[in-house]
């Protein structure tokens, strides 16, 4: 009897839930019919019945949910109903096909796109995670609603994670902020994207999370009652000046307090937009009268003006910003907008998009010419790892404006140099470029461009990229025009480098190479797992595959190294010998005779994904595939090889890790610290301390055994009161 009134009143609920769904949309679309998202309704009532979610509640509350948050981004029919019905394909018996049947085309071509998108892994393996990421940009570019709905199934999903076990909610949490807050953010969708990072940073940092929030929290009433003070001095002055605007004011998010403490090393006092207000008015002249206004109240700090209406973000985010402090020493943010770039801020590519009714505007395609240009450049990276970073930069761009002598903006990421300028110009621009005029100045192709600078580019026809210009360009653009270059030239070099060496090898063996078929060396290159004889010739050149192992095996019983001499790779003319005091800690795959070392940028210690580098003479470099180096050199993929961690027992028992630990400079400090690396059994090789202004830095060099022993260690001095931040240094 209690279960069948439990049901009634889910029910009920239910039914409560969907008149609102269609009193919301009734508000924003009068005038369009409904009997769509009514019958996606009923349809995802019968397709979910019986199911329910991990919490218990029946299933279709998800649903449900998905839909109300389309409602608020004030999308169409079409898209709610593929909402309501997102789940039916993946999670019952319903197809496509019955989809298309019962909705037509539009609704199971968007349901379908969300579907595969929900199929995709993020957590896989490198190539599979680029290949899933992929697939997303294709849809997105393909139709946008499927993101859209994927976003707001992904923010139901987070709100109510609490049911699921830590292990699926630290992954969903990582996806979450790796992946899909960055998409909301390049959308312009601000209010959804604030609300992901903030549920993300809660399951996948909890013990920082608590920390940040308690620090908010201890400020927050005097906060809020120094906004209201604020807010109604300033409403007062735009009133005396004639000025008409609606105001709001916040508290700053807590995962990007978060980001700018670690990011700045500061405490939450030294946050200058703790505390932000927003100023609403009618008119862009309103905006800025109302800025001069905000600068006679109250001083204004030097550089923390930016004017995003003269030169918008490149996901069309529009506002004045500046930061002013208070006769008493407070610091606070005000945003200055009207309301179309509001909504703008607020809900991004949603609240102007081509499915709404009327003409595609010019700007609506702008905002989707970025998912264009990476599906363009994506073609052309072979490389899982260098597409996943790249698209990570893409995805959170910190832009500067610059200008062209003619006055045309050039907006690149920051710290951009003048050769990221010169590839955005045009790639036979950045080829060319032998050096560049900032300002009327010459200035080294490496100096840093700020926003405002007016950039001339000088150019030298038979000029050609260096490999050096990887190290310091930003853009995405330029970094993957000069790799393309750099392959095809390199390569060239590379199989001219490798003939010769086989041609050494065969006269000191006295092999004729003109006896020597072509077939024969296209089976040496297939034994290899290489295509095309040039790709063997290439391997050798860059140091590959051994000259004299090929000729061995294209003339059988000429000097040919014994099987098991190749298979254990104990030539006598090569010692396998490990740098760092490795020993044997790792081995390549397949190559016996290769030296190993691990390369010093990074100092990979066991457990960590590991990635084999060939040089020029000095054997194999092995990175940890998180080095911001391997970006750069992996350009060449024929230098990429695979390595793997040694057994156990063969290798040593520790490695030096060096970690930073930023903390509140107080009593005991050192003590707990110290305390939680002993109690790890962690011993220490070096520690130092710095202080100044109430914190403190500790640098310590640790022996680490492997991954986990470091995560362990990590996660316990974070639980540490007062410590901020703990960074593990590479370079020791």
């Amino acid at each position: 009897m209690a279960n069948i009134r439990e049901q009634i009143a889910t029910t009920a609920l239910h039914v409560t839930r969907f008149r609102e769904l269609l009193k919301r949309m009734r508000e924003y679309r009068p005038q369009d019919d409904l009997e769509i998202v009514r019958k996606a309704y009923e349809f995802s009532q019968k397709c979910h019945s019986g199911q329910t979610r991990a919490s218990g509640e029946p299933y279709l509350a998800h649903p449900l949910e998905v839909a109300l948050v389309l409602a608020e981004m004030k999308m169409d029919p079409v898209s709610i109903a593929a909402g309501l019905l997102h789940d039916c394909v993946e999670d019952t018996s319903t197809t496509i096909v019955d989809i298309r049947k019962e909705f037509g085309e539009q609704v199971a071509h968007i349901v379908e796109g969300v579907t595969k998108i929900s199929q995709i892994d993020f957590a896989s393996r490198e190539e599979q995670q680029a290949e899933n990421l992929r697939k997303m940009m294709l849809a997105m570019v393909d139709d946008i609603r499927v993101v859209l709905i994927k976003l707001a199934d992904r923010l139901h999903n987070m709100r109510t994670l609490e049911h699921l076990n830590p292990e699926r909610q630290n992954k969903i949490a990582k996806e979450t902020l790796e992946i899909y807050a960055p998409i909301a953010h390049r959308l312009g969708m601000g209010k959804i994207r604030g609300e992901l990072e903030d549920l993300g940073f809660r399951y996948l940092d909890p013990d920082t999370y608590r920390q940040v929030q308690e620090a908010v929290s201890a400020r927050r009433k005097q906060g809020e009652a120094f906004l209201a003070r604020v807010q109604q001095f300033l409403r007062d002055k735009l009133k005396e000046a004639g000025i008409t605007a609606r105001m709001e004011s916040r508290i700053k998010r807590l995962y990007s307090i978060h980001k700018k403490l670690v990011k700045q090393r500061i405490t939450v006092d030294q946050v200058y937009d703790l505390y932000a207000m927003r100023v609403i008015t009618h008119s862009v002249q309103d905006c800025y009268a109302v800025l001069g206004i905000v600068h006679n109240l109250w001083r204004p700090v030097p550089g923390r003006i930016k004017d995003f209406i003269a030169m918008p973000r490149p996901n069309f985010y529009q506002s004045l910003h500046t930061s002013v402090i208070t006769e008493d020493g407070t610091p606070f943010e005000i945003q200055i907008r009207t309301e179309e770039m509001h909504k703008i801020a607020e809900e991004g590519i949603a609240a102007h998009w081509k499915y709404k009714d009327g003409p595609v505007s010019a700007q609506d395609e702008q905002r989707l010419a970025w998912l264009r240009q990476v599906v363009e450049w994506q073609r052309d990276v072979s490389d899982p790892n260098e597409f996943l970073s790249t698209l990570k930069v893409d995805l959170y761009p910190e832009e500067v404006y610059t200008f062209t002598p003619r006055g045309k903006v050039v907006v690149l990421p920051r710290e951009s140099t003048p050769i990221d300028f010169a590839y955005t110009v045009h790639t036979d621009v950045g080829h060319t470029c032998v050096g560049a005029k900032v300002n009327g100045r010459m200035v080294p192709l490496r100096h840093k461009l700020h926003s405002g600078d007016i950039v001339e580019i000088i150019t030298q026809p038979g000029h050609k990229p260096s490999r050096d210009w990887l190290s310091v360009v930003k853009s995405t653009r330029a970094r993957n025009k000069i790799k393309h270059w750099l392959n095809i030239h390199q390569r060239e070099r590379a199989i001219e480098i490798g003939r010769k060496l086989i041609e050494k090898e065969a006269r000191k063996y006295h092999v004729s190479l003109k006896d020597i078929k072509e077939e024969d060396v296209q089976r040496v290159a297939s034994d290899y797992g290489l295509g095309r004889s040039e790709d063997l010739m290439a391997g050798i050149g860059y140091g590959k595959y051994s000259a004299r192992q090929v000729i061995g095996r294209l003339a059988p019983g000429v000097n040919e190294p014994a099987a098991s001499e190749e298979r254990d790779g104990t030539f006598t003319s090569v010692v396998r010998r490990v740098f760092g005091g490795d020993n044997n800690a790792i081995r390549v795959k397949g190559h016996g005779d290769l030296l190993v070392y691990r390369a010093r940028c990074c100092n990979p210690i066991r457990g960590e994904s590991i990635v084999g580098y060939v040089t020029r003479g000095k054997g194999v470099a092995v990175h940890a595939v998180t080095c911001p180096n391997v970006v750069n050199l992996m350009y060449e993929p024929e230098r990429r090889i695979e390595v793997e961690w040694a057994r156990d027992e063969d290798t040593p028992s520790s490695y030096p890790v060096k970690l930073t630990v930023f903390c509140d400079d107080r009593f005991g400090m050192l003590k707990q610290i110290t305390g939680v690396i002993g109690d790890s059994k962690s011993n220490i090789r070096n520690i130092e301390a710095k202080t100044g202004n109430g914190q403190a830095s500790v640098d310590v060099v640790l022996e680490i055994n492997d991954l986990k022993h470091l995560e362990l260690l990590l996660g316990g001095i974070k639980k540490i009161p007062g410590v901020h931040d703990v960074q593990r240094l590479q370079k020791i």
